[in-house]
């Protein structure tokens, strides 16, 4: 294993389509829930917290080898919203151009003929940290960094937010990540023994409802 590889896959320029989505964070300001470091603070804990500790266990129980698309079925189950699964896959299939060309492996390979329109992006991401050598844990911290890093980084732009205040807001849940990736590795360890309904079903009902409503956005600077 390397370690290495984590940080290519973890890197904020790795070109799986990330910077166009801000995980509900432009729904947020435009209603008023972010408004600066600390509410931003606020809305990332809750992501991590819920989406982001389900998107790191689907992302660890691939990397365990677990059927993919019996986690790719277990993510819709845990995505009530259709414009939230769109933009999974959206983002899946952009992961698996980049990941194809990165870490060449069958199984990426079997799984992009499996879904054409694009797998859910954690399935994806997991799979990616599978071929690239890492480990359940890697994969679960890669995955919940990413639904607070993606929201942080949107927020610079959405509100002109100081970029140390952004990362500030990152460092200090630093601690909370920690134990969501813990748990999240744990839960897809429980997954390969007790099957799919082992995983955590954590939900943020307001992400869901928002992101439906900022689906239909006629101007929007970020897709989802």
């Amino acid at each position: 294993m390397s370690r290495a590889a984590l940080l290519v896959l973890a890197d904020g320029r790795f070109p799986a389509g990330g910077h166009a989505h801000s995980g509900g964070a432009e729904a947020a300001v435009k209603a008023g829930r972010i408004s600066g470091a600390a509410s931003l603070e606020d809305f990332c804990r809750g992501r991590l917290n819920t989406a982001g500790l389900v998107s790191a266990a689907l992302a660890a129980a691939a990397v365990l080898g677990v059927d993919p698309a019996l986690l790719d079925s277990a993510a819709d189950a845990r995505t009530p919203s259709p414009a939230l699964r769109v933009a999974a896959r959206r983002l899946g299939r952009q992961m698996m151009r980049a990941a194809r060309a990165t870490w060449p492996s069958r199984e990426l390979d079997a799984l992009a003929r499996a879904f054409p329109k694009g797998a859910h992006q954690p399935v994806v991401l997991g799979l990616t940290a599978r071929a690239a050598g890492l480990g359940p844990e890697d994969a679960a911290y890669c995955s919940a960094y990413e639904s607070v890093s993606g929201p942080a980084t949107a927020t610079v732009r959405l509100l002109s937010l100081d970029p140390f205040d952004a990362t500030g807001v990152l460092a200090r849940l630093a601690p909370e990540l920690d134990v969501v990736a813990r748990a999240a590795a744990d839960a897809a360890r429980n997954v390969v023994d007790s099957g799919v309904d082992a995983l955590p079903s954590a939900s943020a009902p307001l992400l869901e409802i928002s992101a439906q409503a900022h689906a239909a956005w006629a101007v929007r600077l970020f897709a989802s």
